[in-house]
């Protein structure tokens, strides 16, 4: 597997980031903490590049002590703050399989963090079967994620938003949908991008709903590198920074989504034809939200995740096609952000974005995500009721 991947594999090339540490948690990195991130450093390097990912894993399942393996395997979930990402998911799961699946996809996101930095933003000639124009780094970052789940042991089915037909990875335990590249057609204009995944039991991509998801992600390729994710059985959504050794540090857990007035309104041409969209806009604006939009789905969402607070919109006309994925993008993010304390309103039919049936890959739908209050909002707005937050 290394060998398939090695033309296109640049070695990884450390970024200096300070990591940033909210007022909120107020954490002091122990000394003994910075040791354990930084083991294994000298390994990393003369590793193949995903054969690392299963090695990482394993070496620091062996070095748990039996103590500690006895609490872990009570499912006791006990996040720090500081801890790798190895560490975390060790605490957070007994599932050895979804560990991996989770490993490899956060090694394939490192990889194309460096590639977004480095790569052509060329268009290529290439389209991909839904009509989209693909940039050549869309194209590696899908590369990368394939390769990685193969490798990995632990999927059966892995289907993108540029490769929507399921394909066989060869492994057992759970199948993935990812749109590789998110945002790709901003990625010239050096705002941030990102890949969404869903992670889900099993070895169907269809029949099913974002509630029966064992995990979801998202990468956040910008002035800082970051791994969000959320699993079904632990609390929390939480966030990853990449450090210049290449690790993945815990350095937040996002259990709340409050009251702040930012918003993102996605589809603003749908306030021509759909006055009920038009009227919560200009409620916005009158009302003095701070609007912060980028037109990258990643970032406009984390922000909700990071900051929390705020409302993310993404709304259809008559005139005007959802454009937004359910699979590869929508159920997602709404695990993220139902996870980390907030709501969805998914598809006009007041109901969460975790609970619509994906019955075909290209599904498609339009979402609100943000506080528990701004959705019940937007409910209200668009829909003259909001039942299931009275």
């Amino acid at each position: 597997a290394s060998r398939n991947v090695s033309s296109d594999f640049v070695d990884y090339i450390p970024i200096i980031m300070n990591t940033c540490v909210t007022a909120k948690t107020q954490v002091t990195m122990a000394t003994a903490r910075v040791a354990s991130a930084s083991r294994n450093v000298s390994s990393m390097k003369k590793a193949s590049f995903f054969g690392n990912a299963k090695s990482l894993a394993h070496t620091s399942s062996q070095r748990l002590s039996a103590k500690k393996l006895a609490v872990r395997g009570a499912v006791k979930v006990n996040a720090k703050i500081g801890d790798t990402l190895e560490e975390f998911l060790m605490e957070a799961t007994s599932d050895a399989k979804l560990r991996q699946v989770m490993m490899s996809m956060s090694e394939a996101s490192r990889t194309i963090a460096f590639k977004v930095r480095t790569a052509s933003c060329g268009a290529t000639a290439c389209i991909n079967s839904f009509g989209d124009e693909q940039l050549a780094v869309d194209l590696l970052a899908d590369k990368l994620l394939f390769e990685a789940l193969r490798y990995s042991g632990c999927c059966k089915l892995a289907c993108s938003e540029e490769v929507p037909e399921p394909l066989d990875m060869g492994g057992e335990g759970f199948s993935v949908a990812f749109d590789p590249l998110d945002g790709s057609s901003i990625v010239d204009t050096n705002f941030s991008v990102g890949t969404i995944f869903g992670v889900w039991p099993g070895d169907k991509l269809t029949g099913i709903t974002g509630r029966d998801q064992a995990a979801a992600g998202m990468a956040i390729y910008g002035p800082r590198t970051v791994f969000c994710i959320a699993l079904k059985d632990a609390p929390g959504c939480h966030e990853f920074l990449l450090q210049d050794d290449g690790k993945w540090l815990h350095v937040k857990e996002t259990t709340s989504i409050g009251e702040g007035k930012m918003f993102s309104p996605g589809n603003l041409r749908a306030t021509f034809d759909n006055p009920e969209y038009k009227k919560l806009i200009d409620h916005y604006v009158e009302d003095q939200y701070t609007l912060r939009y980028t037109g990258g789905m990643v970032p406009d969402v984390f922000q909700i995740i990071v900051k929390e607070k705020g409302v993310f919109t993404n709304v259809i006309s008559p005139t005007t096609k959802a454009k937004l994925r359910l699979l590869f993008e929508v159920a997602p993010l709404a695990l993220l952000v139902e996870k980390a304390g907030g709501a969805s309103s998914c598809d006009g039919k007041l109901v969460s974005g975790l609970d619509v049936e994906i019955t075909a890959h290209d599904q498609r739908t339009q979402i609100c995500y943000g506080s528990v209050n701004e959705v019940a909002k937007f409910e209200k707005y668009l829909y003259g009721s909001s039942p299931r937050f009275n």
